[in-house]
């Protein structure tokens, strides 16, 4: 928690990330968020649900996004953690659309 604390940054899992997503979509109209029916499906799925409980997005200063220097320090910083076994693996993702994954099509289940 101190290098976290250093870098201004708050782990938030990646469950109860879907699981505000569902409810804003819910509470706004689900017509509006084309993720809804995969997420929601996503968070009642047991299995699935453990998986996400366990795997966490930083904040940095109350950002999802922040400039890759940004991250790259936090990742050098968390790497002792991962190389001791305490965390098992540190990811960081591109926000740029044309090196990022398309979100799943409706209706798959690729969760």
């Amino acid at each position: 928690m101190d290098i976290l604390a250093r870098h201004r940054a708050v782990p938030k899992s990646q469950f109860d990330a879907f699981s505000e997503y569902v409810a804003v979509a819910e509470e706004r109209g689900i017509e509006g968020y084309p993720l809804y029916e995969w997420t929601k499906a996503t968070i009642q799925n047991p299995t699935k649900k453990e998986k996400y409980l366990k795997s966490f997005t930083l904040y940095v200063e109350d950002q999802e996004v922040y400039a890759k220097e940004i991250a790259d320090s936090l990742e050098s910083d968390l790497q002792p953690l991962a190389t001791s076994g305490l965390i098992t693996r540190i990811s960081k993702y591109d926000t740029n659309p044309e090196n990022n994954p398309q979100p799943p099509q409706r209706g798959t289940d690729q969760g």
